[in-house]
């Protein structure tokens, strides 16, 4: 007796995308050159926002000879939630709306920087850019003694994206240039800058942030 042909295994399910994202809107219409044009100079107040809220420390010498240190409250906060999961596995939600809400802002001022986009970075509203990182539950998601070698283990990552920032650079140099003399941003260069931006967001995610313990792709790609 013949015996019947066996049906082909199903195929493999597809992998789950990586829970960070970043997607920024092309566009697709004039961009105004004469911002672009002076881009450096009208970011700096908003540059100085960010710098405000983030931490950073300016210091400058005085006609005296005295060193004036200025320096902003807040950044990302790193340690704090390393400790919550370490020792209590917890990820405070308002730690993590605080780092979610600072990297959305540095990344609009990153975007327009980047001649990306236009708009003037706002402080709070969503504008073109969008992130995605989930709230972890630190309790299964998340292993409490990674978070000790997370920044260790994403070196590999950090030597790919200094060589893709440099190109990234160069991207956006010849993109100012498109601009001037055409109004509209490469489309090439425009997703390439993004996808840039994308893999540095996703290592923060993982590395600094320490919202997921996925490593994160070598991958410029949604």
């Amino acid at each position: 007796m013949a015996i019947p042909p066996q049906p082909p295994p199903p195929p493999p399910a597809p992998a789950a995308p990586y829970p960070v994202n970043l997607a920024v809107e092309y566009p697709d219409r004039p961009l105004d050159r004469l911002s672009t044009a002076f881009r450096i100079f009208v970011a700096i107040p908003i540059m100085i926002v960010l710098g405000a809220v983030s931490g950073t420390t300016w210091s400058y010498y005085s006609s005296s000879g005295t060193v004036h240190v200025v320096a902003g409250a807040g950044g990302l906060l790193f340690l704090g939630p390393l400790l919550m999961i370490l020792f209590r596995q917890k990820y405070p939600r308002w730690w993590f709306d605080w780092n979610l809400a600072l990297t959305r802002f540095s990344t609009r001022v990153a975007v327009y920087l980047a001649l990306l986009r236009d708009e003037y970075p706002s402080t709070d509203d969503e504008q073109a850019v969008h992130i995605q990182i989930p709230y972890p539950d630190a309790k299964h998601e998340l292993n409490r003694w990674l978070p000790l070698v997370k920044w260790f283990l994403a070196i590999p990552h950090y030597v790919v994206l200094w060589f893709l920032s440099i190109l990234a650079f160069f991207c956006v140099i010849i993109a100012w240039f498109a601009i001037l003399f055409t109004g509209r941003y490469p489309r090439s260069l425009f997703d390439f800058v993004v996808g840039v931006f994308r893999w540095w967001l996703r290592v923060a995610a993982y590395a600094f942030l320490l919202t997921t313990d996925r490593y994160p792709p070598f991958s410029i790609g949604t």
